[in-house]
């Protein structure tokens, strides 16, 4: 049993242990089964494999009655029995094999056994209730009816607090809603601890509960259901673009409420990037073609679990026909600038020819680019039960089916309704979806062939080769110059308005976001067909850019090799290749050549060895008359620089100190000590005027600004302090308040702030570098990018980038905004 049994948009409600009772002129048998209640529907779902399921429409049930035995002579009850009279009855996996449902029409008496005892008679009013809603005579009057019987369900019904994984764990909220899963979706509960986030279906189908870690999650979006705000999608890894749950509330206000507290527990992880930091880091060639497009169809509301807006990717060759695959041939690719019913030019006057004889509102194309049909018209082999969902038990017909890969490219420049975009298993890695790996029963076309594998263009020696070669083929150099002009189309400006009628861009309005208000619409009959519509017919994905979507930068693929063999080609088409060797690509000629060329210029003044070991920290006055120096030999010491000698050493342990900083009164000396305290110096008093104990392991670095003083320390902590004095060079003792403690995964080593004190920025032991927001204490970016330990970041001026150096003497430069490494040095030895 699957849910893919019912019909679109019903609901399955209990399920009880059942035998269905037939009879011959010989014997009666009795097969085990479950006897389920679904809002369309009575299904048998048997024990054994080889007998098939048994669907029974309720709207072609006659007769519904139930039977108490009478007790046999011993006085022991006798099951219960429901008879059905029906007009048809539907035969699924027949000998356990998804192929297309079998109905039997006529006059049919079936009877079922049910073990519920009391519970009997509450299950036939529920059938009886279902039948009469299934007889109604509008669509809508049958969908409020089971909207009801669900509602009442799940207001009976809670959350089994049972459940729970541990006896601690405290309930935040719950509430009903529905997990989405391609074409279907489970009614249930969904409760959130704070702990876990549980989801129990009502039916107790697939599983009873379902639980996901609120410390495991790592991103969560916002979707429309339905052109609806309802929608919450939860992911538990940062590159998998399959949720661990989609869920749909009822209330838009609860389903926020369950986004907000879960954001809570991501305080750790990096923040969602936006389309536009997402765009930066593909034009530098940090992200490649089809890492791009995915994560603009996931921020566009695509999702692998809604068919009704599943990732679109594009057509990009045009060649299906060759025995070589040239990709150095601007000839093999299609052209991305124009939409695909735009590509056929005889076609496409045509459509504009009944484009403008139409009346408002005017539409070019009447059928979509994506919509579930096309997606399952590709992954029929994969996925052949949400077929014979969405087409009430058959297959389309073998003519009809994705035979051929060259054929449905041909189909879709030439025929009169066919205008699909590809989707993203075109460009994966697992080819299954083009072979009958099932051994499914998909027909036989006109011309007698059995269709079974996709047949391939000719350059392809199977499926495995297909795809390598396709999604080489997207990370071209040509589709990289070029699929910036595909997105204006589908994600941006081109998307609607005059710019879309310009670019022959235009689709029915239905299919907009914002395009109709369901809800405004009063006749019910009318808003659930509208909706049906929108589902089925396919959506335009949320407009992400408003202006033209900027080109490629691709310097990493001009020496791609002008050879027709494609193997040549692979190594210089990876988009890491593109930053090895950036230097400052961000920095004009002028400025490089003056910051590296006065770096030599540079002239040694003096000398002064004053430190018995290696100097940690450098501080110097307002006026820069004296310098204060910190060393492993554990000495805080005053150079003057007029008499060119040290004045004043100090000595706060016997363990060394790792920094130093001046306050602005330029009276008070910070220092920080490996003995895991920070210990303030008043130089006119010339003693030292506090301590503070503030680490569990060595304080590695210091940083001041205004009031607040953040310390780095090796037990993987930043710490935030607000201290209070009356006058800092005064005898009279600070205050200090802990305000924030920013927890990493491994020992800092530094910490700087920029100029404004509102960015912080801190490097790790294992080679991380993170940037903080000093009002939220929230994470902005989180980047690896050293092997080993950082010995030093900064802000640059303008706040806009982090330099860092560390003992794989590399120095780095990273771009706050989209967490890019933007360029990388490396030198002879540490920095």
């Amino acid at each position: 049993f699957s849910l893919l049994l019912l019909d679109l948009e019903e609901y399955y409600f209990e399920q009880h242990t059942a035998y269905h009772v037939s009879s011959d002129s010989r014997k009666e048998k009795k097969i085990r089964g479950s006897f389920k209640v679904c809002s369309r529907s009575i299904i048998f779902d048997p024990d054994g494999l080889t007998e098939p399921i048994i669907k029974i429409p309720l709207r072609d049930c006659q007769k519904i009655e139930f039977v108490e035995k009478e007790n046999n002579p011993f006085n022991d009850p006798k099951p219960p029995v429901i008879t059905v009279s029906c007009k048809q009855v539907i035969f699924i996996k027949e000998s356990n094999v998804i192929a297309p449902h079998r109905n039997e029409r006529g006059s049919k008496n079936l009877t079922f056994e049910l073990d519920v005892w009391s519970k009997t008679e509450d299950v036939v009013q529920t059938l009886l209730q279902l039948h009469r809603a299934s007889c109604l005579d509008k669509l809508g009057d049958q969908t409020a009816m089971i909207a009801a019987n669900l509602q009442s369900r799940l207001a009976r019904s809670s959350f089994d607090k049972n459940c729970f994984q541990g006896v601690a764990e405290k309930s935040h909220m719950e509430c009903p809603v529905e997990m989405v899963m391609p074409l279907v979706s489970n009614p249930g509960h969904v409760c959130i601890t704070n702990e876990n986030l549980y989801f129990q279906p009502l039916n107790g189908h697939p599983l009873h509960v379902i639980q996901i870690k609120l410390n495991e999650v790592r991103r969560i979006y916002k979707r429309r259901r339905g052109l609806r705000p309802l929608g919450l999608e939860v992911f538990c890894s940062e590159n998998n673009l399959c949720s661990d749950i989609y869920l749909t509330f009822y209330n838009p206000a609860e389903r926020d409420e369950i986004y907000y507290y879960i954001a809570t527990f991501l305080e750790n992880h990096i923040k969602e990037q936006t389309a536009e930091s997402y765009m930066l880091q593909w034009q530098r060639g940090h992200v490649s073609n089809y890492e791009y497009l995915l994560h603009l169809n996931n921020l566009a509301d695509r999702s692998f679990n809604d068919l009704s807006q599943y990732p679109v990717f594009p057509w990009v060759l045009a060649d299906y026909t060759s025995t070589q695959l040239d990709l150095t041939n601007a000839a093999t690719f299609r052209d991305l600038s124009k939409p695909i019913g735009a590509l056929n030019q005889e076609r496409l006057d045509r459509l504009l020819a009944r484009y403008r004889g139409m009346p408002e509102p005017r539409f070019i194309y009447g059928s979509h680019y994506s919509s579930p049909g096309y997606v399952l018209f590709y992954l029929v082999r994969v996925a052949p039960e949400h077929m014979l969902c969405l087409q009430n038990g058959r297959y389309d017909h073998a003519d009809r089916m994705f035979n051929s890969v060259s054929e449905t490219w041909k189909n879709c420049l030439q025929g009169a309704t066919d205008f699909k975009e590809l989707i993203p298993e075109f460009y994966g890695n697992d080819s299954s979806f083009l072979e009958n790996r099932l051994n499914l029963d998909l027909g036989r076309k006109q011309n007698g062939t059995l269709v079974s594998d996709v047949l391939l263009p000719p350059w392809a020696s199977d499926a495995s080769d297909f795809l390598k070669k396709h999604k080489m083929a997207l990370e071209s150099q040509y589709v990289s110059e070029h699929l910036h002009e595909w997105i204006d189309l589908v994600f941006g400006f081109k998307q609607r308005g005059s710019e879309a009628v310009e670019a022959h861009n235009v689709f029915h309005p239905l299919t907009y976001e914002g395009g109709i208000d369901c809800d405004s619409i009063e006749d019910t009959d009318q808003r659930i067909a509208m909706l049906t519509q929108i589902l089925e017919f396919g959506q335009t994905p949320k407009q992400l850019f408003i202006g033209p979507h900027p080109q490629r930068i691709t310097p990493g693929v001009q020496n791609v090799t002008r050879s027709s063999s494609i193997n040549s080609a692979v190594g210089e088409l990876s988009p890491v290749s593109l930053c090895e060797d950036s230097s400052f690509e961000d920095l004009t000629e002028e400025s490089r050549k003056l910051a590296w060329a006065n770096m030599g210029n540079l002239k040694r003044i003096s000398s002064h060895k004053i430190h018995k070991e290696a100097v940690t920290g450098i501080a110097v006055t307002p006026d820069g008359a004296s310098i204060f120096s910190t060393s492993q030999d554990s000495t805080l010491k005053m150079f003057s620089k007029e008499l060119k000698e040290f004045q004043r050493s100090i000595s706060f342990s016997n363990m060394a100190l790792s920094s130093c900083l001046m306050l602005a009164d330029g009276k008070t000396v910070v220092c920080s000590s490996w003995d895991n305290n920070v210990y303030f110096y008043s130089i006119p008093y010339g003693r030292r005027q506090d301590t503070l104990m503030g680490h569990d392991d060595a304080v590695s670095e210091i940083s001041w600004f205004d009031d607040r003083l953040y310390t780095a320390s090796w037990d993987s902590t930043v710490k935030v302090w607000h201290c209070s004095s009356n006058n800092q060079s005064s005898h009279k003792r600070s205050r200090f308040e802990l305000l924030a403690e920013l927890e990493h995964d491994a020992g800092v080593n530094t910490v700087s702030l920029n100029a404004a004190g509102t960015l912080l920025v801190s490097g790790c032991k294992d080679g991380t570098v993170t940037v903080w927001d000093t009002s939220s204490y929230l994470t902005l970016q989180q980047v690896h990018c050293h092997d080993g330990t950082i010995h030093q970041s900064a802000f640059s001026p303008d706040s806009r980038h982090v330099l860092s150096v560390g003992d794989d003497s590399c120095m780095k430069v990273i771009d706050v905004q989209t967490g890019m490494v933007i360029s990388s040095v490396k030198a002879e030895e540490e920095q």
